[in-house]
């Protein structure tokens, strides 16, 4: 791997480390908290590829469970993996890989074919992981953790459309294109 290559993993697992520092917004009826880290996790995927974006997501999980309280809220450790939000977490790098690597079989990148791949690829596995792991360790059925988790969807949309929004903006960007895709689209 190149030292380029890990500086922009670095890069990512860091600004998922920044992310964190905004103070998540607790819900009295759940104890996963909505957090701005999916953003990070939806850039990542769509300016790293699925290769270094995935593995940035790595890192990132990687230095939480080393103990570094990097998730919103101050949470690290290994306990944040066997609590109610460690299927999202879980689906973090898988998330980032799967943008990465769809965007990159895209010929002509639109500002909607990127939000929509956000929302039902990016946004949809997140939950594909998150919900039934929830529910287990809630001791509740699928289908309320289903109802219950439907609070994130407003905030999950606004953050996929402000991914979406940054990601065509920089992959528009000449500079930004030369810097990143030359390493990052080899998958």
């Amino acid at each position: 791997m190149k030292v380029k290559e890990m500086t922009y993993i670095a890069l990512f697992a860091a600004i998922m480390g920044a992310l964190g520092l905004v103070p998540p917004i607790m819900l009295s009826f759940t104890p996963v908290p909505i957090t701005l880290q999916t953003l990070g996790v939806l850039l990542a995927g769509g300016l790293l590829g699925a290769r270094l974006g995935g593995l940035s997501q790595i890192v990132f999980l990687l230095i939480v469970a080393a103990g570094m309280p990097l998730l919103s809220g101050g949470r690290g450790g290994l306990s944040v993996f066997v609590g109610p939000s460690a299927g999202y977490l879980f689906a973090y790098p898988i998330t980032a890989y799967c943008i990465g690597y769809i965007l990159s079989r895209i010929r002509t990148l639109s500002l909607g074919n990127i939000l929509l791949i956000n929302l039902t690829i990016g946004i949809f596995l997140i939950y594909l992981f998150g919900i039934p792991v929830q529910a287990f360790m809630m001791d509740i059925s699928l289908l309320q953790a289903v109802k219950l988790s439907l609070v994130y969807i407003p905030g999950d949309v606004l953050k996929a459309t402000l991914a979406s929004f940054l990601v065509f903006r920089l992959l528009k960007s000449p500079v930004f294109h030369l810097q990143i895709s030359k390493t990052s689209k080899t998958h």
